[in-house]
């Protein structure tokens, strides 16, 4: 059962974290992470090492909050904890002047011993935290800190207060994994007795591997991006760890950096020549004035200006760089670049700078400040690495609105949406292939739509300003993991978490209820509703005689063979009234309709709402071909083909027709009678159901009157719907009378229009019934 009354408590050690030490992502993400989780309601301790590079102000915050010492193999070295409080985080330094009181982070001969020594600090350390704190999770970054995880596991586990540590290691750049010599095994790790750990620990015959041993230790797998975390279980991009990190692919997982959205704020920084927001930007033309000014460029705002703050390195795509420079700047495209590392890039770059002078700029050097000032005031930001794990720097580009061109790999595919020209969607620009044409190709694109189409252009920044990379929705994927890990704790109500509670009932509540009214509405007005459909319909069914017409002649050419039986006869009647009571879907009812129908005879224009009531049934005594049997049927035929389902239905009343053939005229005119007797009494009950089938009336009484069968027929067509319901039953001369009646349909006036082409039609059929 969760743990309500206790927090997460989780251990976050880094070999730099900014503020007080910095040299790459990894010092943001250990500045900026843990105040998020801490936020989101975790408590969070974060180990750093005392470097003598931090500034006094900060030493000068610190207070002394224990010492001991840390066995490494046959030393016993002391270290301290420095405690200080920062933003609402706790941090803890690791004192050891001999090992970290030094100019520079990095860099020594004796790098393993130090960071052996660090990792092995970290793990002692759980037991000299703050009364209370009882560490979850121990979350160690990069290879400076990944024996960690090995030491827990060789040397503390099954100590209580160790037991409840699950160990999460995260890789920010697996390029650099600390590989050392097999002799520190013994010496510094003191683990050469341990067979397991030191068969995991080698990579080769004579070497070591320190983030191997964290990726076969550790609890769980993190890295800085999804795109990354599947990249480097290949070998072009997994460094020689690829086949590990397969084997362990199920407890790796690729989670995104964010960035400090509050240090990085165009409208606030301080850092910048004028401050601008999404909404007004008139602030960063002034920055772009400014820095050209100050790099010795162009002051000009009708040229695309790209600029570079990185390691000068073939990681950074460098060599892509020195191939289309030269391009680039005859393009017309002024360059900016910030950095400092190879020697032959810095070289090739002053070169560029001699040879383009007021369109290229280099600055060999580490200037923070300056980089802030060529973020907020370029138009474009060029990142086109080889590899990328996440990248902070497109993300600060985006944010101070600078368009990033950026290479399609790990955290640079997974932040940069490409420009689509035709949808306008995008924050930025990229090219797919690690090549310099195709690097060189995307920045004229972007220069082209920066000189060709400016509202597009514009649009694009304000898209990419807009984007959200605050280190919270991270924070809360870390949490999930954290909490996956110890179910025991209960997870408390963040946030984040709260706004998705309560957006996912409000977005599933809406469509039902709008999906409730539209179902239940028509399912109890369907009859007004197609009532009040019918006048709109009258002229769809017009069209619709003429193919009845011709249909009709068919189905009478049929008639001529038929000699079926009176049952057979009924059985097409019955089949009518089936669908003419669609409302009360009951054979049973129609059929004893049927029978009490033939008693009585109906008055001619009954039969044609009676066809109108019966459509969708006389669909099938449609294709029954007899003309006498089922004239009421043939005339819901016509009206049935005006409907979607006509070719269905047309199909069946086919195979009925095939057996009904030659029905007996006697028994021809009962069914009839009761098809018209059944179809009166239904549409008296149902004034709304007659209103319904209006458009399907006026077509039956035109398929009616082609189907008429007497010789006055042709003189009768001219008294409207009348006459020409008249016809079925013109075989008995005495009963023309009845179509002087007024027809009750409202489609009599519709009928009258029947295309006079169906008198011959009606002349034949009235001559075979005479016959």
């Amino acid at each position: 059962m969760a743990d309500s009354s206790k927090k997460m408590q989780i251990v976050f050690a880094s070999a730099e974290c900014a503020p007080f030490v910095k040299t790459g992502g990894l010092g943001d993400v250990a500045g900026s992470l843990p105040a998020a989780l801490v936020r989101a309601g975790a408590e969070v301790i974060v180990m750093v090492p005392k470097y003598a590079t931090i500034k006094d102000e900060y030493k000068a915050q610190m207070e002394h909050f224990s010492d001991f010492y840390v066995s490494l193999g046959w030393r016993n070295e002391y270290c301290g904890l420095e405690k200080l409080e920062h933003d609402g985080v706790t941090y803890m330094f690791i004192d050891n002047e001999r090992y970290f009181a030094r100019d520079y982070p990095y860099g020594f001969f004796d790098d393993g011993e130090r960071f052996a020594f660090f990792s092995k600090a970290i793990t002692e350390s759980l037991q000299h935290l703050p009364a209370g704190f009882e560490c979850d999770i121990l979350h160690c970054n990069d290879w400076q800190t990944a024996l960690a995880p090995v030491f827990l596991r060789e040397f503390y586990q099954g100590l209580p207060l160790y037991d409840r540590v699950k160990t999460v290691f995260s890789i920010h750049n697996v390029a650099f994994q600390g590989q050392f010599s097999d002799t520190v095994m013994e010496d510094i790790l003191g683990v050469a007795h341990i067979p397991a750990a030191a068969s995991q620990l080698r990579c080769d015959a004579c070497s070591i591997n320190y983030m191997l041993g964290a990726l076969r230790y550790a609890d769980a797998i993190t890295t800085v991006s999804p795109t990354y975390a599947s990249e480097i279980q290949t070998p072009e991009f997994g460094e020689g760890l690829d086949g590990v990190l397969r084997e362990r692919s199920y407890a790796l997982q690729g989670i995104l950096n964010g960035i400090d959205v509050a240090g990085f704020d165009p409208a606030t920084d301080k850092r910048i020549a004028a401050n601008y927001t999404v909404e007004d930007r008139s602030g960063k033309a002034v920055c772009k004035a400014k820095l050209q000014e100050e790099l010795g460029l162009e002051v000009r705002d009708d040229r695309p200006l790209m600029v570079m703050v990185t390691r000068l390195t073939r990681q950074k795509g460098m060599d892509l760089v020195m191939y289309a420079l030269d391009r680039i700047l005859a393009g017309g495209v002024q360059v900016a670049v910030l950095g400092t590392g190879d020697r032959d890039y810095e070289d090739g770059l002053r070169y560029f700078q001699d040879k383009y002078p007021g369109t290229m700029a280099a600055r060999i050097e580490f200037d923070p400040a300056l980089s802030q000032r060529m973020y907020a005031a370029a138009d474009m930001f060029l990142m086109p690495s080889k590899f990328e794990p996440c990248g902070l720097s497109q993300i600060i580009a985006m944010r101070y609105g600078t368009l990033p061109i950026v290479r399609e790999t790990g955290g640079l595919k997974d932040t940069v949406i490409p420009y689509n020209e035709f949808t306008g969607e995008g924050t930025g620009f990229s090219f797919t292939n690690f090549n310099g044409d195709e690097m060189g190709d995307a920045v004229f694109r972007a220069a082209r739509l920066f000189w060709d189409n400016r509202d597009a252009w514009n649009q694009l920044i304000t898209q990419a300003m807009s984007q959200d990379f605050s280190w919270t929705r991270s924070a809360d994927k870390y949490l999930d993991l954290y909490f996956f890990m110890h179910p025991e704790i209960e997870r408390p109500a963040a946030v984040v978490d709260e706004s998705e509670a309560v957006a996912e009932p409000v977005a599933a509540e809406e469509p039902k209820a709008e999906e409730k009214p539209v179902e239940a509405v028509p399912a109890k007005a369907e009859p007004e509703a197609k009532a009040e459909a019918a006048p709109e319909s009258k002229p769809e069914a017009k069209p619709a005689a003429k193919p009845a017409a011709k249909k009709t002649t068919t189905r009478k050419t049929t008639a001529k063979k038929a000699t079926t039986t009176k049952a057979a006869a009924s059985k097409t009647a019955t089949a009518s009234k089936t669908t003419a009571a669609k409302k009360t879907t009951s054979r049973k009812r129609t059929t004893a309709a049927a029978k009490k129908a033939a008693e009585a005879e109906v008055a001619p224009e009954v039969k044609a709402e009676a066809a109108a009531e019966a459509k969708p049934a006389a669909k099938a005594p449609a294709k029954t071909a007899a003309k006498k049997t089922t004239a009421t049927a043939k005339k819901a035929t016509a009206a049935k083909k005006t409907t979607a389902t006509k070719s269905t239905t047309t199909k069946a009343a086919t195979t009925k027709a095939a057996t009904t053939k030659a029905a007996a005229k006697p028994a021809s005119k009962v069914e009839e009678t009761s098809a018209e007797s059944k179809a009166e009494a239904t549409v008296e009950a149902k004034p709304a159901a007659k209103a319904t089938t209006r458009k399907r009336t006026t077509t039956t009484a035109k398929k009616t009157t082609t189907k008429a069968a007497a010789p006055k027929a042709e003189a009768k067509v001219e008294a409207k719907s009348a006459a020409v319901k008249e016809e079925p039953k013109a075989e008995v001369k005495a009963k023309p009378e009845p179509a002087k009646k007024a027809p009750v349909s409202p489609v009599a006036a519709t009928e009258e229009k029947a295309p006079t082409k169906k008198t011959s039609v009606r002349k034949a059929t009235a001559t075979r019934k005479r016959r």
